[in-house]
């Protein structure tokens, strides 16, 4: 097996170290937060909406542990560094592959570091940087079933509540298929898939564990959860799509879940926890985002019921 090949294990569960409650209560409490590396990047629009600066360079970061924000100031990238080499979540905009190797450089690492690729959702601000992000690294992109039949034909077709909507992107030429549940491991790396449909049939959510010495947190980098469409699509057209999707809001309840990342950092409040003027750790934050997700879910089929949606 090569060394971009992912070896795949059905994930276990992780012991909590027993100075993890105290430490979490301090640190929400506080604001506990990861140093941030210095940067000359400007600082991202503090007011930005999530359709903002999706190209435009983030300044970069260690979020916590071996885990690093690498991406724009729309869209989120994300940096798992291990003894053997990279892991990369997410590639951002076609535009944004340049923005994303700059800040691995800046923080002492090298795009040729990451051997493993991989993706949340498949549509182009997500998944567009993935072609070229995987030319320069040589590294496979990993994805579930549908989410890789849409990367290998660069658009994704009508199984997507937003077809349509959003513009073709580079097609990806290496994509290795992944499963629910399953591990991917990379030297002293793990990182649980979890399938979440909804936003996208394929969108994927990653979870993995990361210290700081003594200090342990499970991360949780979430799909994103919005009942967005077309406006030809109706929710309440496909019962089973929205049986999956109240699925996935209940799996997102209950991940593994200390610190929530997302695609869109708006969606999650992340850079204002980077600085530290929210809390960085929080054990209910997918909780909280789950249930966000589930009432936002009620009142679009409820405004499709009443003719107000699409």
């Amino acid at each position: 097996m090569d060394a971009h090949s992912p070896t795949i294990h059905r994930p276990v569960s992780i012991r909590r170290l027993p100075l993890l409650s105290t430490l979490f209560a301090i640190g929400v409490l506080a604001g506990w937060q990861s140093p941030a590396f210095a940067s000359d990047v400007p600082q991202c629009p503090a007011d930005a909406s999530p359709m903002d600066g999706w190209s435009d360079r983030a300044p970069p970061r260690k979020i916590f542990g071996n885990t690093y924000y690498v991406g724009t100031c729309g869209i989120s990238s994300i940096l798992i560094v291990g003894k053997q080499g990279a892991i990369l979540i997410d590639g951002a905009t076609d535009k944004a592959p340049a923005a994303i190797e700059a800040n691995i450089r800046a923080l002492g690492f090298k795009p040729s570091d990451v051997k493993l690729i991989l993706s949340t959702h498949d549509h182009n601000d997500h998944a567009g940087g993935l072609a070229q992000l995987q030319r320069d690294s040589g590294a496979p992109v990993l994805a579930r079933a549908p989410a890789a039949a849409t990367l290998r034909r660069g658009s994704s077709d009508r199984s997507d509540p937003q077809f349509g909507e959003l513009g073709k992107f580079p097609r990806v030429a290496q994509v290795r298929v992944i499963a629910d549940g399953q591990t991917v491991k990379l030297g002293d790396l793990k990182l649980v898939a979890h399938a979440t449909p909804g936003h996208t049939p394929g969108s994927t959510s990653w979870t993995w564990r990361s210290c700081e010495g003594e200090r342990c947190a499970n991360i949780a980098y979430v799909d994103s959860l919005t009942a967005i469409s077309n406006k030809q699509y109706r929710y309440g057209d496909h019962p089973a799509y929205v049986t999956a999707f109240r699925h996935t809001i209940a799996t997102v309840a209950s991940l593994p879940c200390d610190l929530l990342l997302t695609p869109h950092p708006t969606a999650s409040e992340m850079f204002a926890r980077f600085v530290g003027t929210k809390p960085l750790i929080d054990a209910g934050a997918c909780k909280a985002f789950s249930l966000h997700a589930g009432e936002a879910l009620n009142q679009r089929l409820a405004d499709e019921a009443n003719g107000k949606a699409p």
